[in-house]
């Protein structure tokens, strides 16, 4: 029979730096997160409560919206609603649970935790009625529902009641009636209904119907500036949406929660580069919330050259006609599988090299070579699933290869030079023939080499013993062309790498994926990739060099 220790062995961890806190508090939560509702994990939830007193309440909430992070215990979810709005607010945004658990949970929680649900969008339809119900608005109040005679209008707010002696009504708005009975509270309902009726305009602090209202710019936002910090979190923002956009992170390079930008421009904040026109999804109060076009500028400190942050313009995105089609939905379903199968993979590398590294104490040697062959598993897995996803993109058009300007001929000689060791202690190689000048291509030297090495490598990890392939390599004035001879083994359909024990090959997923990514690299270049039993022939356009002897003037004809 195996026990299921992990929680006790958790909480044996050594946690004397802030690093092991953290790292408790993660697993912690990864493990309770997990775990059956029920009794057990009181261990758990008590050691949760110190680490809540010493850890700050931005981090913890930092660390309750990490994207691997599994919420799916309604128990922990409630218990970490009782915390601080901030962390609070962050661990109600992660939790994923059913809809008869969210209907249980729900009712527990405090009015303060009811209202930060109004922000998620994907709760099932039974919580949402049943938050309707409670009067859980979008920081309004209650829509216009009935309540039973006798039953208390707000159970959870202490109405302040009238003095005896007020002065009247000004005749603009229906007197208020002494509160008694059951006919003023009905008398209120009304005149709230009323209220929202005639305005149903989303604003940041509750409002009675009692002659004050809401901003006008609330109702339809167009356009505002913000202003960001270092880590991307908006530090400034016009007036009329400063409530709802302040702290948001607004430009940082990694994926957040209420605001997502697509890859090419998280790309660009990762480089400090600025942003022209980039499409932004913003999720929050519905004034704001809804499709953006986001121009951004880099500001950098003068004494220092130091990155400050972004200054920011932002438009509300034309729709898009319902006639318009739709994107592939085949290539943004499979970057969500992918996604859901690499955060686990993640997580299991991690726990490894924490015990290959002995971050936390002294581990056996044996127990440390089998947390290094994990390691190295779940790296060349998530190698593998990168290629998939990088397929996928690029077959889909969702992405494109950097432009810029390579020598394809220097590129080759590189990759040849990294293979040369390894298949010279086999005996095997390769024999070069070059045909031609200009070998240069519209393409980044990194995905030149990327592409060379993707080819040779799968080709050099099916080689045998003493097997010498040929290549050609030649240019002219509008293409460059390379055929690589393929080994024997790949003609005779065994092309797997591991079969020869080679150091270098074509990956996880064989040979033919990587050919057949090759393929999708080259074409995103303007090129192409052929292949038949004997060969695999990569054609490339020239990039020429733009000086005035390639130019040709209006009277001059083609020769």
């Amino acid at each position: 029979m195996q026990f299921d220790d992990r929680l006790a062995t958790v909480l044996r961890m050594q946690t004397s730096s802030a690093t092991g806190e953290r790292t408790q508090l993660r697993q912690l939560l990864d493990l309770l997160g997990t775990a059956p509702p029920g009794p057990g994990g009181e261990s758990g939830y008590a050691r949760l409560v110190e680490l809540r007193r010493t850890i700050p309440i931005d981090e913890q909430a930092e660390i309750l919206r990490e994207a691997g992070l599994r919420l799916r215990n309604p128990q922990l979810v409630g218990f970490l609603a009782s915390g601080a709005p901030k962390a609070a607010a962050a661990a109600l945004a992660t939790a994923r649970l059913t809809d008869g658990e969210w209907q249980d949970l729900i009712p527990r929680l405090s009015i303060t935790a009811r209202g930060l649900l109004r922000h998620r969008r994907d709760l099932p339809k039974g919580a949402i009625r049943l938050l309707e119900q409670l009067g859980v608005g979008d920081l309004v109040l209650s829509d216009g529902r009935k309540i039973a005679a006798g039953a208390p209008a707000f159970a959870d707010t202490d109405l302040p009641s009238r003095p005896e002696h007020a002065p009247a009504q000004p005749p603009s708005s229906p007197p208020m009636a002494a509160v008694s009975g059951t006919e003023p509270i009905g008398e209120l309902i009304e005149r709230i209904e009323q209220f929202r009726s005639a305005r149903r305009i989303p604003v940041l602090a509750p409002r009675l119907p009692l002659g004050d209202t809401a901003p006008a710019e609330a109702s339809r936002i167009e356009a505002f500036d913000v202003v960001t910090d270092a880590a991307g979190r908006a530090s400034w923002a016009s007036p009329m949406v400063a409530p709802w956009i302040v702290g948001m992170a607004l430009t940082s390079p990694r994926p957040g929660t209420l605001a997502s930008l697509d890859i090419n421009a998280l790309a660009a904040l990762r480089r400090h580069q600025p942003l022209v026109s980039c499409a932004l999804a913003l999720t929050g109060a519905p004034a704001i919330t809804g499709d953006w076009r986001i121009d951004a500028t880099p500001v950098f400190a003068e004494d220092s050259g130091a990155f400050c942050g972004y200054r920011c313009r932002l438009l509300r995105a034309i729709p898009v006609p319902a006639a318009a089609p739709a994107q592939d939905s085949h290539a943004e379903r499979m970057r969500q599988v992918l996604h859901e199968l690499r955060t686990p993979v993640n997580a299991i590398q991690g726990f490894a090299e924490i015990i290959q590294q002995q971050l936390f104490g002294a581990v056996p040697h044996e127990y440390r070579a089998h947390a290094a062959e994990i390691a190295m598993d779940a790296a060349r897995l998530l190698a593998g699933l990168e290629d998939i996803e990088r397929l996928a993109r690029l077959e889909s058009g969702a992405i494109s290869l950097d432009r810029g300007a390579a020598d394809l001929r220097l590129a080759v000689h590189d990759t040849l030079a990294r293979l040369e060791a390894t298949l010279a202690a086999r005996g095997a190689g390769f024999a070069l023939a070059v045909e031609g000048e200009n070998f240069n291509i519209g393409i980044d030297p990194i995905e030149a080499q990327t592409l060379c090495w993707r080819i040779m490598a799968s080709a050099a990890g099916a080689m045998v013993a003493d097997e010498r392939l040929a290549i050609r390599l030649s240019s002219s004035n509008e293409e460059i062309q390379l055929v690589l001879q393929l080994p024997a083994a790949m003609g005779k359909g065994d092309a797997n790498p591991r079969a020869v024990r080679a150091s270098v090959g074509s990956g996880m997923l064989g040979p033919h994926f990587a050919f057949r990514l090759a393929a999708a690299e080259a074409h995103a270049a303007g090129g192409s990739v052929s292949i038949d039993e004997q060969n695999l022939a990569l054609t490339m356009p020239v990039l020429t060099a733009p000086r005035n002897s390639h130019s040709r003037t209006a009277g001059q004809s083609g020769s």
